[in-house]
């Protein structure tokens, strides 16, 4: 059983598709024996006074644990979380005998009936953990890993010929110039053609950003208004690598390059409701063609792939201006 990646319960898209799949299994038994569908309804709905908060309560000390689990030997790592389930399970349902008791109307079997509700906690948090480690196994190479490779691989910076342009021209004006102009652009290629990491930050990001903002600053001078608006709070994020480069050469590539005036570009960072906000803003002409979204396509998938439902991605196009704007979960 995979350590750490089956123990990714603490992202949203897992915790709904785990809810909403516990509960459609229990609807479907829940209906096998029901008469009518009221009868269906009622006894759905005492199911899952018992099933939503066992199934939450275990997903809460799974997500607090992971770190110490993942450390454990997976033997030792199924079991606990078998008795856990069952205990997770069993402990509303108890809570709710006592409130029946209270109110004056015992029900009779309540040792049998316990045993199964614990019995249908376990095979539930059985049925949970094969989930989860089939989903890790999808992050293995030939799954998830590989569609990360082939999307990394179609990032590479369309600017390498205007760039070397640019230094050649520059060798014999402004050698220190021009010099700066290749260590600019080796780095960019380091990060382009390194082996695909899973995560970068978004410090290294912007760092990269400015490094290639740099470069087309020479060539466009003062046609390219580049303005940072950064918030340190925000460099621990974690994104896929080579996330803001794209953004800012679309921005360029579309806002700046068709205007003989020029045109404006922000990039900023702040917190935001307990999340980070990235926002990449660039001015446009409203005859400038447009491009076909594969940039913008790749970064969503990737930031999907990453962050699942916990990351967001939209587009803003409001008259003469553009905007990229990208949510992250907190550092």
């Amino acid at each position: 059983m995979p350590s750490l990646p089956m123990f990714e319960v603490c992202q949203a898209g897992t915790v709904l598709r785990a809810l909403l799949g516990v509960q459609g299994v229990l609807a479907l038994v829940v209906a096998l024996d029901a008469q009518s569908s009221a009868a269906w309804q009622s006894r759905f709905l005492l199911v899952c006074a018992v099933s939503v908060p066992a199934l939450m309560s275990w997903l809460l000390v799974v997500c607090a644990l992971r770190l110490r689990l993942a450390a454990w030997p997976p033997l030792q790592v199924r079991g606990a979380l078998l008795l856990l389930g069952a205990l997770c399970a069993w402990l509303p349902w108890w809570l709710g005998q006592q409130l029946e008791q209270w109110l004056g109307s015992p029900g009779g079997g309540l040792l049998l009936r316990g045993a199964a509700v614990a019995a249908t906690g376990a095979v539930s948090a059985w049925a949970l953990l094969a989930w989860l480690s089939l989903r890790a196994q999808a992050q293995g190479p030939t799954g998830l890993h590989a569609r990360w490779v082939e999307l990394q691989s179609r990032i590479r910076p369309h600017f390498l010929f205007n760039t070397l342009n640019t230094a050649v021209a520059l060798v014999r004006i402004n050698p220190t110039q021009a010099e700066r102009v290749l260590e600019d652009l080796a780095e960019l290629f380091r990060a382009a053609l390194a082996a695909p990491d899973w995560t970068s930050t978004l410090a290294e990001e912007v760092t990269l950003a400015q490094r290639y903002l740099d470069i087309e600053q020479l060539r466009f001078g003062e046609r390219l208004r580049v303005r940072w608006d950064l918030d340190p709070a925000c460099d621990a994020a974690r994104v896929p690598p080579l996330l803001l480069q794209p953004l800012v050469e679309n921005a360029v590539r579309y806002g700046v390059e068709p205007n003989e005036a020029g045109g404006e570009l922000l990039v900023r960072t702040r917190l935001h409701g307990g999340e980070v906000e990235l926002l990449v803003r660039n001015s446009v002409l409203a005859s400038a063609p447009g491009g076909h979204g594969l940039a913008l396509a790749n970064v969503r998938e990737r930031l999907r792939l990453l962050h699942d439902l916990a990351a967001r991605l939209q587009i803003e196009s409001e008259g003469e201006r553009f905007a990229v704007r990208i949510t992250l979960p907190k550092p």
